[in-house]
C-alpha cells in the first residue's frame, strides 16, 4: 500500500506567517513536511508563490477558502491555484451567520457546494468541505447535516476533507466515518486533543491526546486518502516546535 503525504495546514503557524510567510515556508520544508495546505498567500503573486514552492520543493497541494470568497470571486481563486499547482479548493467552515438553521438551509447550502463543486471540478479541480463539530448537530431528513451533505451533494463534485479531532469531539466515531466515506476521503486533518475542565477541546501535537492516531492512520490508508494533514488549531507550545513535534511522531509511528 502507497504511504500517503504528509502535509501541514498553515493556519498552524498564522501569526508567524504573518510577519515571515517567505521564511516560514522554508522552515516547515526543513522539517520534512512534503506539502502545505493554504490558509491565505502571504499577499504573494501566484507565480511568485510557485517559484517559491518549486525552490523548497513542497508542494503546495491544497487552499482553505472561505465560502465569502468563494461566493466573491470563485474564478479568481480557481486561477490561482491552477497556477500554483494546487489540486484542491476546500471549505473550512462557516461562520456562525453562515451556518444554516433548519433542513431546508441546510439544502440550500448542499445545492450551491454542488454548483461550486461542478465549476471546479470543471476547470481540473478538487473541491471539498473540511468539518466542524456543529456539522453534526440537528437533522436533516434522515441524517445529521454532515451525513446529509454527502447523501445529497455527489462525488463528482463535493469531495470530503475529514477533521478526525473535530468528529470524536462531536461524539461520533472517526474509524467508522473514515470507513464510510472511503474512496470520497482524499484530505484527512490529524489532529490530537483533550478536553480541559470545562469539557473543551485543547488541541495537542499527535500523540498527546485521547485520538487514537496509529487506528486512523491504518484506516486512512485503506480509505484511500491522499495526504494526511497536521493542523493544530491553538499550540500550547510555540508552534514551529508544535509542529516539529507532530511531524517527529509521524516519522517514528508511520513513516519509519
Amino acid at each position: 500500500m502507497q504511504k500517503m503525504n504528509i502535509g501541514l495546514q498553515l493556519y498552524t503557524l498564522r501569526e508567524e506567517m504573518a510577519t515571515d510567510f517567505k521564511g516560514m515556508l522554508k522552515k516547515v520544508a526543513e522539517l520534512g513536511y512534503e506539502g502545505v495546505e493554504f490558509a491565505g498567500y502571504g499577499g504573494l503573486p501566484a507565480d511568485e508563490l510557485k517559484a517559491l514552492l518549486d525552490e523548497l520543493g513542497l508542494k503546495g497541494f491544497s487552499s482553505h477558502l472561505s465560502l465569502h470568497a468563494l461566493r466573491a470571486d470563485l474564478q479568481k481563486e480557481i486561477n490561482y491555484l491552477k497556477a500554483i499547482g494546487a489540486q484542491y479548493m476546500v471549505c473550512p467552515y462557516l461562520f456562525p451567520e453562515d451556518r444554516p438553521k433548519n433542513a431546508d438551509e441546510w439544502r440550500t447550502l448542499y445545492a450551491e457546494l454542488e454548483q461550486i463543486g461542478k465549476e471546479v471540478q470543471k476547470q481540473g479541480l478538487i473541491f471539498g468541505y473540511h468539518n466542524h463539530d456543529f456539522e453534526f448537530e440537528g437533522v436533516v431528513g434522515d441524517n445529521n447535516p454532515f451525513d446529509a451533505m454527502f447523501a445529497e451533494t455527489t462525488p463528482h463534485a463535493v469531495q470530503m476533507e475529514m477533521d478526525v479531532c473535530w468528529v470524536q469531539f462531536a461524539g461520533k466515531d472517526p474509524l467508522q466515518y473514515i470507513g464510510k466515506y472511503a474512496g470520497r476521503l482524499p484530505l484527512l486533518h490529524l489532529k490530537d486533543y483533550s478536553l480541559d475542565d470545562q469539557e473543551q477541546m485543547v488541541t495537542l501535537e499527535l500523540g498527546e491526546g485521547v485520538v487514537d492516531l496509529p487506528a486512523v492512520i491504518k484506516a486512512a490508508e485503506q480509505a484511500g486518502v491522499e495526504w494526511l494533514i497536521v493542523e493544530q488549531d491553538f499550540c500550547q507550545s510555540p508552534p514551529l516546535q508544535s509542529i516539529e513535534k507532530s511531524y517527529a511522531w509521524i516519522k517514528r509511528n508511520y513513516l519509519a
